[in-house]
């Protein structure tokens, strides 16, 4: 008898794991790996954040639990969903006022109720997306505020650090001053005294031993310098009281009025917005000095930056703790630290959560006093003398004093309103302050406008106009970037009226020598088609581009005259610029974007825009077209003149004195600086060097002959230009007595991808001829023996800029054959260094010194700063 064994085939639901025969066995998924620079990164801003943020909670009144809650929070929420990997967030000295006075006002359990509110609005806007319109903010308002903020915290805490206890506002402080001075506690004095001397002596620490110490953060040294000394000698003050976990206050349903609560969430949301946003700006500041994390970090996300602000207040608040945003000192010295992400930011707040856990009899024996000189300290630091200095050289020193002055008086949400007034008042103040001037030079009537040409100012810029005689010549200068649509009426029918009667009008821009009119007059008329040429600039430069070799936006067919004697492809005369809709726009400008025309066949002003329109080459200056031809008056052949007038009008009167002063010293150059003839290499620019700072040597594939070919005759039918640069460098060293040689090679050099391309049997032309000297380093390209010289941080892209940074270190070794160079360098005189530019990332390298290998290590913000 059979027996049936059933199979497997009438169970559907099970599923056959078939693994192939080579294949690894699944692995568990790994835990993510933390850098050992973010954990030491999260000590040290632990190590910071903790005294600070029970000094934050005592200088607000809140429970000193608050400070240690919204530490944790800041650093776990913020950390983990802001947009500023590197940004530490906490409680922050700059809120210390408005939660003072929100918890004076309504109580804790409020406040925190306004703590969520106001994150619930920060994750709002963050959905809205306008984090950038945050940083719109005046820098004079925002500073203004921290000062002031500073100054109220420094003034209530000294009552502290005296002994004494602080009042709720700056005027009550200051008239009880003078009596708690008189009653001043000595043991208190004492150990401010020791915690301010120590925050101002350890950052100063000389010497080897010095730079290892002062590693150590100073807030945490001067606290537990105060505590160990107050404990050892037997103290007896006011000290740290953290109550038990189990009895800390967790929000409530805010009570009081509406509109006051309204306001006060929206005082949080500004204060912890615009602090936040502008430390994640400052932060990648920081970052930008460190190239190899900001190529992994990258830039701040500020929309996300202000949806993860918002979700650690909701959570703060929820959990009984202080507002938080973005701290500067905490967040410096994270990416001083060495942080390379998010992760330290993230393990400062499991550190702070282990403290508050574990550390509490600790913390306890910390003295009041210490923590009041600790917040009195960053409150002092929160009146920065450069943020003064910056404001004063912009001209908003007013702005910055009645914010000041209106936070420490009035209140934030006050001196913040009073600031933005103050702002716009001085705004309107600049826009409506015009100077209008007259001046007569060798027949020429000259009338300068400096400032915004808005209708305020008509009946001054009429006057000027009008004391201008009729018939002559006049040249009308623009110095502002807005022209409203009164004064282009009034200045435009002065125009035609004065060439109506036989004067001339020239319209000219200050930025850049840009012309905005060129002369009209009779001669601009056209009787054909009764109607007044509008006669044209040949740029569109805008004003911040005067330096750019640019074409003016003219296209490539603007040389090949058109039937009626118009480049081909420029607009004809009497037309106006259209946006991209087709309509016409209505903008006046007087910054040098276009010029005043007349269009229609009436001969009345258009509604046009000061365009910028195409000049017939029959109404070219004489001498401008050589013949008429468009190839000699479009553009080219009054570029040279047109950027010597620049020179003349805008630059001449600023480094005329210091010309002057070289003239009569005579060239003193630091530095021989031997480059490329490249057009895109302008090397006062990648420099920063002015008026006699460089001695350049320019040539094609910046090449170095060696002084052997020099002294060779040339063979028949040979040039050599080989002495030319070997009596600059004579020259340089010998008579100018430079301290330094660089050779600088670029990317795409074009000397660099001919000598690649060429062949040895080729026709002898003066290209080839000088590119021989080049041929060395073509053999060090491909000597095995040799390494290759390469860029810090990456590989050389391709053989040409193998071959771009070859041959710079190549001509080194020529030059260092020169006779002159290498008594100079034996004496100690002399130093070279190799150079490589990158003209599409406008990067500098330098060749590492004292190194076997070459490599040209990459220029930051860092490097220029040591």
């Amino acid at each position: 008898m059979s027996a049936c064994v059933p199979t497997r085939a009438d169970e559907p639901h099970r599923k056959e794991h078939v693994h192939e025969p080579h294949s690894p066995p699944p692995t568990r998924p790994r835990l993510p790996r933390i850098a050992g620079a973010d954990v030491s990164a999260s000590i040290a801003v632990f190590l910071i954040a903790l005294p600070l943020s029970l000094g934050i909670a005592l200088a607000t009144d809140a429970p000193l639990q608050a400070g240690l809650v919204a530490a944790a929070v800041g650093g776990l929420v913020a950390g983990r969903f802001g947009g500023a990997p590197l940004q530490v967030s906490g409680p922050a000295a700059g809120l210390t006022v408005v939660t003072a006075e929100l918890i004076q006002r309504y109580g804790w359990r409020t406040t925190c109720a306004i703590t969520v509110l106001a994150g619930l609005a920060q994750l709002g806007l963050g959905l809205l997306r306008v984090a950038r319109g945050a940083l719109a903010v005046s820098p004079a308002i925002v500073h203004g505020m921290l000062a002031g903020i500073g100054v109220t915290i420094a003034v209530a805490q000294l009552h502290i650090v005296l002994g004494g206890t602080p009042h709720s506002s700056v005027p009550d402080n200051l008239r009880e001053l003078p009596g708690q001075l008189a009653r001043i506690h000595p043991a208190a004095l004492s150990v401010s005294a020791l915690t301010l001397a120590l925050l101002v002596v350890w950052p100063r620490l000389p010497g080897r031993i010095g730079r290892w110490l002062r590693k150590v953060p100073t807030p945490l040294v001067a606290v537990a310098a105060a505590t160990t000394t107050a404990s050892i000698a037997g103290l007896h003050l006011p000290k740290v009281d953290l109550p038990s976990w189990s009895s800390h206050a967790l929000a409530a349903l805010p009570e009081g009025p509406v509109l006051g609560l309204v306001a006060a969430v929206l005082t949080i949301t500004l204060v912890c917005s615009v602090q936040s946003l502008l430390g994640a700006v400052a932060v990648d500041k920081l970052v930008a000095g460190r190239p190899e994390v900001s190529a992994h970090v990258g830039r701040s996300d500020l929309d996300r930056e202000l949806l993860g602000q918002g979700a650690a207040n909701v959570v703060s608040g929820a959990l009984g703790g202080l507002p938080i945003a973005g701290v500067a000192v905490r967040s410096s010295a994270n990416v001083r630290a060495g942080a390379v992400s998010r992760n330290s930011t993230m393990l400062h707040g499991v550190l702070v959560v282990v403290a508050a856990l574990l550390m509490v009899p600790i913390l306890e024996l910390i003295p009041l006093a210490s923590l009041a000189a600790l917040v009195m300290a960053v409150g002092i630091q929160m009146v920065s003398l450069h943020h003064i200095r910056t404001v004063t050289r912009h001209r908003e020193v007013l702005v910055y004093a009645v914010t000041t002055l209106g936070v420490v008086f009035l209140g934030v949400l006050e001196g913040v309103t009073l600031g933005i007034a103050m702002a716009v008042g001085v705004a309107l103040h600049r826009l409506t302050r015009t100077r209008i001037t007259h001046d007569e030079k060798e027949g020429v009537h000259h009338v300068q406008v400096r400032g915004q040409l808005t209708f305020l100012a008509v009946p001054r810029l009429s006057r000027a106009l009008h004391l201008v005689p009729r018939g002559a010549d006049a040249v009308v200068e623009l110095d502002g970037s807005f022209m409203d649509h009164a004064a282009y009426e009034s200045l435009q029918d002065w125009q035609n009226t004065h060439t109506a009667h036989g004067g001339s009008v020239e319209l000219v821009g200050r930025k850049a020598g840009v012309r905005i009119g060129e002369p009209t007059g009779p001669a601009g008329l056209n009787a054909d088609a009764g109607r007044s040429t509008a006669e044209s600039a040949d740029c569109r430069c805008h004003p911040w581009t005067p330096w750019r070799n640019h074409q003016c936006e003219i296209p490539e067919t603007a040389a090949a005259p058109s039937r009626d004697g118009r480049p081909e492809g420029a607009p004809a005369t009497g037309t106006r610029d259209t946006d991209e809709s087709g309509a016409p726009t209505d903008a006046h400008t007087a910054n040098g974007t276009g010029k005043l025309d007349t269009a229609g066949e009436s001969g009345a002003p258009s509604a046009a825009d000061g365009t910028v329109e195409s000049r017939r080459p029959e109404d070219s200056p004489a001498g401008a077209g050589g013949g008429g031809g468009a190839d000699d008056s479009w553009p080219s052949a009054r570029q040279l003149a047109r950027g010597i007038s620049a020179f003349q009008r805008n630059t001449a009167p600023l480094v005329r004195g210091e010309l002057a002063r070289l003239a009569r010293e005579g060239q003193q150059p630091s530095q021989l600086f031997l480059t490329c003839a490249d057009s895109r290499l302008v090397t006062s620019m990648i420099t920063s060097s002015g008026p006699g700072d460089l001695f350049v040597v320019r040539n094609v594939g910046n090449l170095v002959p060696p002084p052997a070919d020099a002294g060779r005759c040339p063979q028949p039918g040979q040039e050599s230009g080989d002495d030319s640069v070997a009596a600059a460098i004579e020259y340089a060293v010998d008579v100018l007595r430079v301290r330094s040689i660089t050779v600088c090679g670029h990317s795409g050099c074009g000397a660099m991808q001919a000598l690649l391309a060429s062949e040895p049997d080729g026709p002898q032309t003066p290209l080839r001829r000088w590119l021989r000297h080049g041929r060395p380093s073509l053999e060090r390209l491909s000597d095995e023996s040799r390494p290759w010289a390469r860029l810090a941080g990456r590989a050389p892209a391709d053989a040409v800029e193998q071959l771009c940074l070859t041959n710079v270190v190549q001509q080194l070794e020529h030059l260092r054959a020169h006779e002159s160079v290498a008594r100079a360098l034996r004496a100690g005189a002399l130093e070279l260094h190799g150079m490589y530019f990158h003209v599409g990332e406008a990067q500098a390298y330098l060749l590492a010194e004292g190194r076997g290998d070459e490599v040209f290590d990459h220029v930051g913000v860092a490097d220029l700063s040591v």
